[in-house]
């Protein structure tokens, strides 16, 4: 090649590389324009739906809320194509309907909240109005469910192709909440969480469940998943995708991976502990009377950590520390109702509240037992009332013992129970040489320090 050939071959390159770079611009510029569209129709179609013009008060009260950690989900059915050739009208929005109704059960059973549907996209929330730290998983159980259903369906109307497809998307972020209406409560959820959901699903294959990579890792102790690749996002550059295949074997019944067993339940469970112990503990920094000043929030933190040290150091499962923790967490609860028979008003607490978290009326029972066996003197029955036990009594042979000790002096003279320090230390030494640790890892632990304890407090009582 002559060297006139070669310039002009150079020259050549060079302006279809600056062509591909303003046309990779001008995409992007399409891109952008696309969004805010997308965005301008949004707002439209929410004014429409309320039947208001822009500038217009609002028909019915409204208020916003904040969410930090919304699932969203979005789930298209879709097949008409194949059901005009095939089906009438009224079968088709029969088949429709009854896929819905079965849809929305199996959305309410995992606690999401269907926000609205669109012809034939249903638009789902994890997360709202209550907020939870297990929404992702709950919202993608649900999705598995949801196509399993869809499944069976399809085999049980018909043999040979399937006529209704499914694909799902779904991601987890942030979230601005619209709340409407007085008797009967609307949602409206809108922010980049929502749009991210949604391009997913737009992306999705027919019978797949695709997720952020936000939302995988979340979930990913629960279900198995195989990377499905990247979506660009505007501002954020791309997002990874993953596939959900569905349950892991040994969280699911069978092995089958599409319904829970009971070590899903339980996993699920000491997760979702951690909502439950912000509610009581919420409660008793409210409602705890001021003259407690041992039996505190310190106190049941204290608790719930102890129970959970020694019960794995006592070989406990999975399910037995989720039941301990949860009746640490409720056994002096009762104080905000009354002094004397705080244990069993604790139970009644957890009664009322536990069923709503998917505790089993068995596991209540076990719970309230637990809660039960800490009222004084401890006489525990199991190793789970051993364990709790020692628990609660585990600052007797800690090093705090003395000031320790002393809070729960002020707190029974503030109630005129006992008024002489020296008759409380009195008190302290019979208790104290009486008391004995119930299981082995207490005893290793705490023992040698409770005699010492014993000593010190012999020290303090004075004669006469």
């Amino acid at each position: 090649m002559d060297l006139r050939s070669k310039d002009q071959l150079l020259k050549r390159i060079a302006r279809l590389a600056r062509q591909n770079k303003e046309l990779d611009e001008y995409v992007k510029k399409l891109e952008r324009e696309k969004e805010r569209l997308l965005e301008i129709n949004e707002k439209y179609r929410l004014l429409i739906e309320r039947q208001e013009t822009p500038g217009a008060k609002p028909q019915a009260e409204e208020k916003s809320l904040r969410y930090n950690m919304v699932t969203v989900l979005f789930a298209d059915i879709h097949g008409f194509s194949k059901l005009v050739e095939n089906m009438d009208s009224d079968r088709v929005m029969d088949e429709l309907d009854e896929i819905f109704y079965e849809f929305d059960k199996i959305i309410g059973k995992y606690h999401v909240e269907k926000i609205r549907t669109i012809g034939d996209t249903i638009m789902c929330a994890g997360g709202i109005p209550s907020k939870n730290i297990t929404n992702p998983v709950e919202v993608v159980m649900a999705a598995v469910e949801l196509r399993h259903f869809l499944k069976e369906y399809e085999t049980g109307k018909r043999d040979g192709d399937r006529i209704w497809n499914l694909k799902i998307g779904i991601h987890t972020g942030p979230v601005t909440a619209t709340i409407s209406g007085k008797n009967k409560v609307s949602y409206d959820i809108k922010g980049r969480a929502v749009n991210t959901a949604s391009r997913i699903e737009a992306v999705a294959e027919n019978e797949s469940i695709i997720i952020s990579v936000m939302t995988y890792e979340l979930i990913k102790e629960f279900f198995s998943c195989d990377f499905y690749g990247k979506l660009p996002v505007k501002y954020t550059g791309s997002v990874q995708m993953y596939q959900v295949n569905g349950l892991l074997p040994a969280l699911s019944a069978g092995g089958l991976g599409f319904r829970p067993n009971e070590a899903f339940r339980v996993k699920l469970g000491l997760i979702q502990f951690t909502d439950i112990q912000e509610i009581i503990l919420d409660k008793l920094e409210r409602e705890l009377p001021e003259f407690l000043f041992y039996h505190n929030v310190k106190h049941t933190v204290d608790v719930v950590t102890e129970v959970e040290l020694i019960g794995w150091a006592e070989g406990c499962s999975d399910e037995e520390i989720l039941l301990l923790k949860t009746a640490a967490l409720f056994h002096d609860a009762g104080h905000t109702v009354s002094y004397d028979d705080h244990e069993y008003q604790g139970t009644i607490l957890a009664r009322e509240m536990l069923p709503a978290y998917g505790y089993s009326d068995e596991q209540i029972e076990r719970i309230c037992g637990v809660i039960m066996s800490t009222k004084l003197p401890p006489r525990p029955s199991n190793i789970l009332e051993q364990i709790i036990c020692d628990a609660d009594l585990d600052y007797l042979g800690r090093s705090d013992f003395i000031p320790v000790s002393n809070t729960l002096f002020e707190e029974l003279k503030a109630q005129n129970k006992i008024t002489n320090l020296n008759d409380w230390n009195r008190m302290q030494v019979k208790f104290i040489s009486g008391h004995q640790y119930f299981t082995a890892t207490a005893r290793s632990l705490r023992e040698v320090n409770k005699k010492l304890q014993i000593e010190r407090i012999q020290s303090l009582v004075t004669e006469g």
